[in-house]
């Protein structure tokens, strides 16, 4: 029997309850490899079921958290170039310094 939304919104809302309430101060944390620990960078934590918490090394008290389902989407999204940043388009007095 397939779930109705409403079944969907609230296991999805337990799942981030349970994620939130996992202990994962003693979890170790990755970064790309040849980052230099001064530097600003991404760190990602395995978490049990294949969920993944993730921070940024220069605010290391705010972890988001992700299921295994969610991170899963995140990753072939990156790799198809979803998330891909296009160049700004430049404002219109650096297009007049460059006529």
């Amino acid at each position: 029997m397939a779930e109705t939304e409403e079944q969907i919104k609230a296991r999805k809302e337990r799942e981030r309850d349970e994620l939130y309430a996992l202990d994962i101060s003693d979890v170790e944390w990755r970064s790309a490899p040849g980052t230099e620990e001064h530097e600003e960078r991404v760190e990602i934590a395995n978490l049990p079921g294949g969920a993944v918490a993730m921070r940024s090394s220069l605010d290391p008290g705010t972890v988001l958290r992700y299921t295994e389902a969610e991170w899963r989407a995140f990753v072939l999204g990156a790799r198809d170039g979803e998330f891909d940043l296009e160049a700004p388009a430049p404002r219109n007095d650096e297009q007049a310094a460059e006529a």
